[in-house]
């Protein structure tokens, strides 16, 4: 027979999440129940105490009641009912029975475990106090069941005695709900008051600063001796798992900035390394031993720390709530951006000590994170570190990173990520001077020139001091230039191959602009194999016409610093004046004087559209090509020059017969609002002199057109140079009497007043006649 098959199915995932419903409800009742079970077995406890309380007060022990004597009704049908169970007593010895009444006048007989091994004593102190007896009392144990048991008389046989119980029957509600008022009324006298909102404030505010005084003092122990009290960074660090819910965040907080803040205080100034075991088994003196451990102990708290840092990350991005439930989920963010920004603190100011490139490994994928906060955070951090590496060890590091984490994601990352490498410090002329303020050569002095001027005992010297020189110079440990050029030269390789990966294969990514300018910039360091492929694909670009116009500039910007191997970072239209500088004038014998007219020209029509400063950057640059090319100056005249049309459309401007127009929108702008606007157009009219009455002012003829259009720049929104006030030359006085009259009528009205006898009737009209004649 064949064997039969396992038929049973999967359960789907229906059956399962009904499965774990049913689960959670059976979770849920049995807590309930053990919940009712305490309860009741608490009011049993306390029952049974009052008991024993009352019985221990009273003077003389309630005895037993006589079989004789008329019972309870109650009574009387319980102990029917118990009749079954327990044996008659005339069964018994009298022994026996003697035994079971003197057991039965003790209080302790009625509320005494059975299990319990604690002897009963019979007798009883006189003036014994209340607390006493109750604390002798024997406590149930844990042990005990649930279900409560009454405790019937024993049964002796051959074997021995054997013990009675049976289960005592379920009291009514009723009767717990007495039983629970007077246990509140009996028992709890303290109960537990809740805090308003303003008294839980007063005391999160108590804790909080009882927190901050037990950080501060951490701290200061650790900053006045480092060496000695390593140790004490572990008791800051633990304070990173606070579990108070009331002050667990802003603590948290406060011991990250605190310990990032150390760290950065009590770091060496090298990279320490693991002994080795041949080094651990040599003996050393104490004060070197306790630099050991110092040094140990300081990397492995750093590593810890982190970790932790790290840790706060991963959850604010995986959003699990802790079992603990301190922290909420809202605060989560708020501890990661701490944790970001203490590690790009650590990034930018330990780029020398240990596990530097586990920081670049954090901070780099946070560079391209959805919230722009972190992101611009991390951004920042990193642009920082390269402005500030002069070696490039640091650089070369979040380089590789990079690359590698734009390739990895598809070029589908933020531009600022490549941005930031415009920040990248290789130029020659920095590598030069860097490398010479760094590794300046150390002349010493021969043995003959010591001999000659110095005596015994200072050659003695000078010899122990040249020897602790170099030995200085070795712990320094400076690189020298041909590592450092070492350096920049494969940075920039790996920078060139992530700009031409993009050219290549992502020319619509929004990385585009990023990549064209970083190629403006380093254009020059290329290396002249890659010239013919590299402008092939700029010309490429610009006539695809999918660029936006800024694109196609930093296209032709790059084009010409390639070729003239200058650099440039502006955008708009400063790039337009750069690009104008590199073209024209710094190339001025490769350029024809028809291109300089069409140039001229078109310069002058653009000068119309643009704003002032704009403006005043463009007619800068017309006159420098004025002054280069002096030929153009018969754009200044209405005569034609030679046969053709002037062709404005014309792409070429070599073929536009800018030879037979003049600039006519010179005079346009001398109507300008903006007086710089106006000061230009007139001084260009003229012909450009560089002297007399329409000559420029030391002020605007020395500087360039990028300098003109930054200083006359509007980014503030106010006018530049600003509008004088029409109250500036109001006159203070008033000017009354004769100062209004003319000169030569005062002068009459004096003499004729200094005349002694007047016969003939003054008349000062014909005077005035001939005054305004």
């Amino acid at each position: 027979m064949k064997a039969r098959r396992n038929k049973k199915q999967v359960p789907s995932f229906r059956k399962l999440l009904k499965t774990s419903k049913v689960k959670l409800e059976n979770k849920l009742k049995n807590k309930q129940f053990k919940q009712q079970s305490t309860l009741k077995k608490y009011r049993k406890e306390q029952r049974k105490l009052r008991q024993a309380v009352k019985d221990a007060v009273s003077k003389k022990p309630i005895p037993l009641e006589d079989p004789k004597k008329k019972r309870p009704a109650k009574r009387i049908e319980r102990e029917e009912e118990e009749e079954e169970e327990a044996l008659p007593l005339d069964m018994m010895d009298e022994d026996d029975l003697q035994l079971m009444k003197d057991l039965g006048q003790r209080a302790s007989f009625l509320t005494r475990d059975l299990s319990s091994s604690e002897p009963v004593h019979s007798k009883k102190r006189k003036h014994e106090r209340v607390i006493d007896k109750y604390e002798k009392i024997p406590r149930p144990l844990q042990t005990a069941p649930e279900k409560e048991l009454i405790h019937l008389l024993p049964i002796k046989d051959k074997s021995g005695v054997i013990p009675q119980t049976r289960e005592k029957p379920v009291i009514e509600s009723t009767q717990d709900e007495e039983d629970e008022m007077e246990l509140k009324e009996e028992i709890i006298e303290d109960p537990i008051q809740e805090l308003t909102l303003e008294e839980h404030l007063i005391e999160r505010k108590r804790k909080l600063q009882e927190k901050k005084m037990r950080i501060a003092a951490l701290a200061s122990a650790i900053l006045s001796d480092p060496e000695s009290n390593v140790k004490k960074l572990k008791e800051l660090r633990s304070m990173l798992m606070e579990q108070d819910p009331d002050v667990a965040v802003t603590v948290r907080k406060l011991v990250i900035i605190s310990l990032m803040e150390l760290f950065k205080d009590i770091t060496p100034s090298y990279k320490i390394r693991p002994l080795t075991e041949t080094e651990k088994s040599i003996k050393i003196r104490k004060e070197t031993q306790k630099l050991r451990e110092f040094e140990e102990g300081l990397v492995s708290q750093y590593k810890f720390y982190l970790e932790n840092l790290e840790q706060m990350v991963k959850d604010w991005k995986q959003r699990k709530l802790k079992k603990s439930n301190v922290v909420s989920l809202k605060a989560y963010k708020g501890l990661a951006e701490v944790a970001v920004k203490s590690l790009c603190e650590l990034l930018v100011a330990l780029p020398h000590f240990n596990f530097h490139n586990n920081i670049i490994v954090l901070i780099v994928p946070l560079m391209n994170d959805v919230s722009k906060s972190i992101s611009e955070m991390c951004c920042e951090a990193v642009k920082k570190l390269f402005k500030q590496d002069k070696l490039g060890q640091a650089s070369l590091g979040v380089i590789k990173v990079i690359s590698g984490f734009v390739k990895g994601r598809n070029y589908d990352v933020r531009p600022e990520m490549l941005k930031s490498f415009l920040c990248l410090r290789i130029k020659e002329v920095e590598v030069k001077k860097d490398t010479e303020d760094i590794n300046k050569p150390k002349k010493f002095m021969t043995f003959k020139e010591k001999r000659k001027t110095l005596s015994r005992m200072q050659r003695k010297w000078k010899k122990a001091e040249e020897k602790l020189e170099r030995e200085l110079r070795e712990a320094e440990a400076s690189e020298s230039t041909e590592k450092k050029l070492k350096l920049h030269t494969e940075t920039l390789n790996i920078v060139f191959v992530t700009y031409f990966r993009i050219l290549k294969k992502a020319q619509k990514s929004p990385l585009l602009p990023a990549v064209l300018e970083g190629l403006a910039k380093f254009a020059h360091l290329i290396n002249v194999e890659f010239f013919d492929d590299l402008l092939v694909v700029l010309h490429t670009l610009i006539e695809s016409g999918d660029l936006s116009y800024q694109e196609s500039l930093h296209c032709v910007q790059t084009a010409f610093h390639i070729l003239s191997g200058q650099g440039a970072t502006n955008e708009g239209v400063e790039i337009v004046l750069q690009c104008l500088d590199v073209m024209l004038t710094k190339r001025r014998k490769q350029v024809s004087q028809q291109r300089a007219l069409a140039f001229i020209k078109r310069l002058c029509t653009l000068s119309l559209h643009v704003l002032p400063n704009s403006s005043i950057g463009i007619l800068a640059t017309n006159r420098i090509l004025m002054h280069t090319f002096p030929k153009t100056d018969l754009l200044l005249d209405n005569d034609s020059q030679g046969s053709g049309v002037f062709l404005p459309e014309l792409d070429e401007p070599e073929y536009c017969n800018a030879q037979n127009t003049a600039l006519w929108e010179l005079h346009a702008l001398r109507k300008h609002y903006h007086p710089v606007v106006q000061r230009f157009a007139a001084h260009l009219i003229a012909g450009a002199p560089s002297e007399g009455s329409e000559a420029l002012k030391p002020e605007l003829s020395r500087r360039s057109a990028v300098e003109l259009f930054e200083t006359y720049s509007m980014g503030a929104m106010t006018f530049n140079p600003p509008v004088e006030s029409l109250n500036s030359k109001r006159k203070d006085k008033v000017l009354q009497g004769d100062s209004f009259l003319n000169k030569d009528l005062n002068q009459l009205i004096k003499r004729h007043c200094n005349e002694v006898d007047t016969h003939l009737p003054l008349d000062f009209t014909k005077y005035l006649e001939t005054s305004l004649q």
